[in-house]
């Protein structure tokens, strides 16, 4: 008999505790209750491996068990008839398990007793409905491909990356109401990850970075798998990982000086998902919600489907923008004739790249050495106009030859100083091409 269990996915969200009886090899029968049953394939379930109890005992022993899950929706009962196969204790599947544990152990006041320590997994040989509910209307997911051709048409109609990065906000925004997006894009030493577009946050946080493998962004980023958590919880806050990571490297004094990362001061549930082009991890797109339960499976398949299509697009829209030859440079702009009133201080630490406007913190790293480069010229040459062919091929930049990078770093840069308003602001002119304005006289000063 062939047994699928896709249409059970909402018995495992964890809303009505499920249990688990096993058999010890004298028939010595136990019932225990599970914090977590994590839906694998339409054959498979994983439980959550938390103690060394008289339900591990009888599993090592018996491999067979029953499991009783419940419909939070429509109140139907299953018992799943299953067979243990084997224990993971590291790997995707065992990381998602371990961020929705530490939601609900933070939900429910036991942080310190929910450890996951490794994730069981389970063929499903048999389904018995146990209970048969009185139909009421479910939380249909029927409109989901609905809601994916519209998103997907709006980011088909993207000329480049700064404009699929707005579409990619405002398709979530409109088609499913997610008020809260972060998209993050991984750099090019591929330890961290920094935010390139937000939508929703008083703070847009453009330029902010968290760790690879810290707080949920981090590690669906590692593991390039969905993370979905439907509680709040203190473990998998993205804020608390950054100054965590920074204390731990002895960097806690530099915090002042980082971009604050975007978010809700009470993420309730958060989604995070990894964008990947084929076997290339451009980043991760990430939603979350001040209430409980938010996002769904349903969503996490959505939003997975759109994450890869704008993979995919990044990578060919910054292509194009790489490929692009300029044969003549737009006719230079002197900057003394549209620069005026007070000097602006700007400072150039070239330790890290780093970069002041009078006492204001800017940016630092790949995006800071190209505002450094991109003022200095303007100073020296008069120039305001520039390509990206240019900057890769610049020596003193130093570039890897990673040209998403590029694009979105100048995606960056531009949207910081839009952000902040500074003096100095960017525009995107042509493939391949932008200029820069100048509102004020600029003092440059470079700090080795």
């Amino acid at each position: 008999m062939t047994v699928c269990i896709a249409g059970l996915r909402n018995c495992f969200e964890g809303a009505i505790p499920s249990a688990l009886a096993t058999c010890s090899q004298d028939g010595t029968p136990n019932i225990a209750y599970l914090s977590q049953v994590q839906y694998v394939d339409h054959r498979h379930v994983a439980l959550t491996f938390q103690f060394f109890n008289k339900t591990r005992q009888n599993i090592l022993s018996n491999p067979y068990a029953l499991l009783k899950v419940v419909d939070p929706i429509s109140g139907s009962g299953y018992r799943l008839h299953v067979r243990y196969l084997r224990t993971e204790t590291h790997g995707p599947l065992f990381e998602s398990m371990k961020a929705k544990l530490a939601g609900i152990a933070s939900h429910t006041g036991m942080a310190d007793i929910f450890k996951l320590l490794g994730a069981d997994i389970y063929e499903v040989l048999e389904v018995d409905t146990a209970v048969v509910a009185k139909q009421i209307p479910a939380l249909s997911s029927g409109d989901q491909l609905p809601k994916l051709r519209l998103m997907s048409n709006m980011l088909n109609a993207s000329k480049d990356l700064n404009e699929l990065l707005d579409n990619t906000l405002s398709a979530l925004n409109l088609a499913c109401s997610i008020q809260h997006i972060m998209i993050l894009k991984l750099d090019e030493c591929g330890e961290r990850l920094f935010t390139v577009a937000s939508r929703g946050y008083d703070n847009p946080g453009v330029g902010s970075e968290i760790p690879m493998g810290h707080g949920v962004i981090g590690v669906a980023a590692r593991e390039r798998t969905p993370i979905r958590i439907s509680h709040m919880t203190s473990e998998y806050i993205y804020g608390k990982a950054v100054r965590a990571s920074a204390e731990a490297s002895g960097l806690h004094h530099q915090l002042e000086t980082a971009i604050p990362m975007p978010g809700l001061p009470e993420s309730r549930s958060q989604l995070a998902v990894p964008i990947v082009a084929g076997t290339q991890l451009y980043g991760v797109l990430y939603v979350e919600s001040p209430e409980d339960l938010r996002f769904t499976y349903d969503d996490e398949d959505m939003l997975s489907t759109l994450a890869q299509q704008f993979g995919w697009m990044a990578k060919a829209l910054t292509c194009a923008d790489a490929s692009e030859t300029i044969e003549a440079d737009t006719p230079l702009i002197q900057t003394k004739e549209q620069a005026a009133g007070r000097v602006v201080s700007v400072r150039y630490f070239s330790a890290d790249h780093s970069v002041f406007l009078d006492d204001d913190y800017l940016i630092k790293g790949v995006a800071g050495a190209i505002f450094w480069k991109l003022v200095q010229t303007a100073e020296q040459e008069g120039r305001l106009h520039f390509t990206n062919r240019e900057l890769r091929l610049s020596p003193e930049l130093g570039l890897p030859d990673i040209s998403d990078n590029l694009e979105a770093r100048l995606v960056l840069l531009q949207r910081r100083l839009a952000e902040r308003q500074a003096c100095v602001q960017m525009t995107k002119t042509g493939r391949g091409r932008f200029a820069i304005s100048i509102a004020h006289p600029l003092k440059l000063t470079q700090v080795d």
